[in-house]
């Protein structure tokens, strides 16, 4: 059986980088967003469900929970409709969502980091812990369950730079470290990701 040569071609090539790549607007995109802004409830309707997937896989990589997830998004087209008339085109507007999506994250974050300092101790630990996790061997992980496992601050790191495609210099003005902690940070989430995916 012979393989075809586009097949070889294919192939030979080296592996690639998974890497979202951030969409230059189209017209009528543009169109979408200049009528949501004009108030035009039909077009932030059809902005919503043209955006709903990524920004709620983007929410969902960022927290690790789904039901976060789902409430993390319903907060960012929140957000969006408050902030539309804001929204100047200088970039695309998938690229503003989406900093807009890591902000309410960030925000949440700050405020449940604030919270959490205010807690006190429980007399049982036992019943703080999530329902239905296991460590069974039997138990899969894909690559979304192992991502959702790394610890926030290197799952933060890690979605943004090499799911969103951030530098490591936005990613530490973003969220308050140094360019050397995001890498540190970045190289320890990719450390685990291997672990857990290599069980």
């Amino acid at each position: 059986m012979e393989v075809s040569t586009a097949a070889a071609d294919f192939a030979a090539r080296p592996a690639l980088q998974v890497r979202v790549r951030r969409a230059m607007p189209t017209r009528p995109m543009t169109e979408l967003v200049e009528r949501a802004q004009a108030g035009d409830d039909a077009a932030f309707e059809a902005l919503y469900r043209t955006h709903l997937g990524r920004v709620h896989a983007l929410c969902l990589r960022l927290s690790g929970e789904a039901q976060a997830a789902t409430e993390l998004t319903q907060d960012v087209f929140v957000r969006v409709w408050q902030a539309l008339p804001s929204f100047r085109g200088e970039s695309a507007f998938t690229s503003w969502l989406h900093r807009v999506a890591l902000n309410v994250f960030l925000g949440q974050r700050r405020a449940s980091g604030r919270r959490e300092r205010r807690v006190f101790a429980t007399d049982e630990p036992a019943g703080l812990e999530r329902p239905g996790e296991s460590d069974s061997p039997e138990t899969g992980l894909d690559l979304e369950q192992a991502i959702a496992g790394l610890p926030e601050g290197a799952r933060l790191v890690f979605v943004m730079h090499d799911v969103e495609g951030y530098q490591h210099g936005e990613i530490g003005r973003m969220i308050g470290i140094a360019e050397g902690t995001s890498k540190a940070q970045l190289f320890r989430a990719r450390r685990l990701l291997r672990e857990a995916l290599s069980r």
